[in-house]
């Protein structure tokens, strides 16, 4: 199949993939962007569809993943913030003796040591942190999941050493 019949092929299979958004996300725009970014993917991954496979099915499945991986990143950033109307003064006693520019020079740190890290350990990484599976790292870079997990580990250990002058800190919190 050509690219040019692939791309015909998904606007077929469009209209479908929008009302099983809808299904995901109650929300028109949520649906749109979640179709769009589907799209996105298969027509980024076309190399990896085998003819004669179910088409509506391989978006369906990209669809629900892509779903899955947002609503996990959505849960994440959503435990990291305070929620409470009502903030302790134990709170309001941490963040007024905290300035930006401390967290400016953390930043600067991190955005350092992840510089550091070759890029067989930095891409499964900075996957798995942004919320995807050992197994979805390991299809994407096409490796085992033993040598994802294993290079997810080194990254850790890399970063621990480069930034281990912020661990005295947390612990004293």
């Amino acid at each position: 199949m050509t690219q040019l019949q692939f791309n015909s092929q998904l606007n077929v299979h469009a209209a479908s993939l929008h009302a099983l958004a809808m299904n995901f996300t109650k929300d028109a725009d949520d649906a749109n962007d979640l179709v769009q970014d589907t799209l996105m993917k298969a027509v980024m991954y076309y190399g990896k569809f085998k003819e004669g496979t179910n088409l509506k099915g391989w978006l369906f499945t990209i669809m629900r993943n892509t779903f899955i991986n947002n609503y996990r990143r959505m849960v994440k950033t959503n435990n990291l913030i305070t929620k409470s109307d009502e903030i302790s003064s134990a709170h309001l006693q941490f963040s007024a003796s905290k300035n930006s520019a401390g967290s400016k020079f953390v930043m600067s740190d991190i955005q350092k040591a992840l510089a550091t890290l070759q890029p067989e350990y930095y891409v499964p990484f900075i996957k798995y942190f942004e919320g995807y599976r050992y197994h979805e790292i390991a299809e994407e870079l096409n490796i085992p999941i033993g040598t994802v997990k294993t290079r997810i580990h080194v990254a850790r250990g890399i970063l621990k050493k480069y930034l281990k002058l912020y661990a005295s800190d947390s612990q004293s919190v």
